[in-house]
């Protein structure tokens, strides 16, 4: 038998994926299957960001690029950086990566090791946990509590570092909730971080240009006073419906970027060159379909929420941010991922059970709203039937 390394009997997964495979698997045998359990908008890229990556190939752009990404692509995730954010960034410190979960690969990669703690959130998303596992570290969850609208709290947060913290994870907005830190918990960290100065720190912003009744994104890199051990997530995904682009950015520290640049080359080499001129096109272009799509999630968001809290035994949180509605569903009786799977193959309705985002993930279910109102309803009315049916309390 083949032995490998220990890292492999402890790293575990995204569990949307494999709800994925089994919903489309019973679809394919006929049954009427409506997602919501999959985190991908159900729009296509707009049409000028297609067009930017088809002239790109007619351009010849079909070699490697510099590990980092493109110039022009750096300095336009900079211009757009400024602009959403007020701060100027030093292309030199942006990282072109193929998707998200990279950036959260090469960071806790760096800082993950036997004896070392790294914090995140939870419920939160899966990749955290399972590759601070994978390096060995010892993961130390960071309550996202309902009673909390689901936002960190800065001093249950800072209570948890010590002396053994080497790196802390945030998100926010929030997946699997959809909370969103107020700026003032986000200060009070980062003026309690102080007494931490060798703690990194990644902020995961993937969802930062989703947010409603008027909340504000409060990015991390906003605050000088941290900006030198501050590794920013960021990408295309989900703000312009690129989730099989397999496009995102991380913005480094100067102590760390020549590191990160050679884990980029000792792993994936360069992104796809003309995904990267679509990138481009992305930031620089028009806005107008992102922003469409963004309210017609909030249109979405607001049946959801109605339409859970109107089921038997469930309560659900008006979510801020995101695409994901996280329901509390205690009062049913169920255990979330029994639940789930039972809504998949009996409802057919796909769903994911809160503790495949964490610990404090029992009692709650996620549903992804990126898909249409009248999908939408459907699922309601089928999950409404179910329960109504299957009541355990």
């Amino acid at each position: 038998m083949l032995k490998t390394i220990a890292g492999f009997d402890r790293i575990g997964e995204e569990n949307a994926f494999a709800v994925l495979a089994r919903a489309t698997k019973l679809a394919s045998e006929g049954r009427d299957i409506i997602n919501l359990g999959i985190g991908q908008p159900d729009f296509q890229t707009p049409g000028h960001i297609v067009e930017a990556a088809i002239k790109a190939l007619r351009d010849g752009h079909h070699g490697y690029t510099p590990a980092t990404g493109i110039l022009p692509l750096r300095e336009a995730v900079c211009s757009d950086l400024h602009k959403r954010i007020g701060v100027d960034t030093n292309p030199d410190n942006v990282l072109i990566v193929p998707g998200g979960k990279v950036t959260m690969f090469m960071a806790i990669l760096m800082f993950g090791e036997p004896g070392a703690e790294i914090l995140y959130p939870d419920p939160g998303f899966p990749i955290y946990r399972s590759m601070i596992e994978f390096t060995g570290a010892k993961p130390i969850p960071v309550p996202i509590r309902e009673e909390n609208e689901f936002a960190f709290s800065a001093e249950e947060t800072l209570s948890l570092l010590t002396d053994k913290t080497r790196l802390l994870i945030l998100n926010s907005p929030a997946n699997p909730t959809g909370g969103i830190t107020p700026r003032s918990e986000i200060e009070k960290l980062v003026r309690g971080l102080e007494a931490f100065p060798n703690v990194a720190i990644m902020s995961d912003e993937i969802y930062g240009q989703m947010t409603y009744d008027g909340m504000e994104h409060v990015s991390l890199l906003g605050f000088a006073e941290i900006r030198d051990r501050l590794i920013l997530l960021d990408g295309w995904s989900k703000t312009y419906a690129m989730t099989g682009w397999r496009m995102g950015y991380s913005l480094w520290p100067d102590q760390l970027t020549d590191k990160a640049r050679k884990l980029a080359v000792n792993a994936w080499s360069c992104v796809n060159a003309t995904a990267q001129y679509a990138g481009m096109a992305a930031l620089t272009g028009p806005q107008d379909e992102a922003r469409a799509m963004v309210a017609e999630f909030d249109k979405r968001r607001k049946v959801v929420v109605e339409g859970l809290n109107a089921l038997p035994d469930t309560s659900c949180r008006t979510p801020l941010g995101a695409f994901y509605a996280f329901p509390n569903i205690k009062a049913t009786g169920w255990k979330a991922k029994e639940l789930a799977s039972a809504l998949l193959e009996e409802a057919g309705v796909a769903v994911i059970g809160g503790p495949d985002f964490g610990i404090l993930g029992e009692g709650y279910i996620r549903l992804s709203y990126a898909n249409s109102t009248e999908n939408i309803q459907r699922a309601l009315k089928r999950m409404e039937t179910f329960l109504a049916e299957h009541r355990k309390s």
